[in-house]
């Protein structure tokens, strides 16, 4: 997988991890996390509690050792890598922020509508 789509892949688990976790309520810390991909060192911010941190560190390793070239949604992989129930685990954080991310989306968009009348 090329850098930018790497890039691309853990920005997505950092805002889908980012919006589960805020809204459990918990205590939530400023992390600055390092990934190595292809002899390039990348630095990403992360505002989540122990547990998500947990969570998205195991996916973090998992992107880190896909061996697909062109990377397939995980959920249709011919060689998942996941195990079942950090699978399910990501899978109930993916269903749950992709909710609110579209919900956003779309009362951005009415908002925008209403703005230009």
């Amino acid at each position: 997988m090329e850098i930018v789509k790497f890039k691309e892949e853990i920005n997505t688990l950092k805002k889908f991890f980012e919006v589960y976790c805020k809204e459990k309520d918990v205590d939530q810390k400023i992390i600055t996390k390092t990934l190595n991909y292809k002899n390039e060192e990348i630095k990403i911010e992360l505002n989540l509690c122990p547990e998500c941190l947990r969570k998205i560190n195991y996916s973090f390793d998992r992107l880190l050792e896909c061996p697909h070239d062109i990377k397939p949604r995980c959920r249709t992989c011919p060689t998942p890598c996941y195990e079942k129930k950090q699978w399910k685990e990501a899978a109930k954080i993916m269903r749950y922020s992709g909710m609110r991310l579209g919900l956003l989306s779309l009362n951005k968009k009415i908002k925008n509508i209403f703005k230009r009348n």
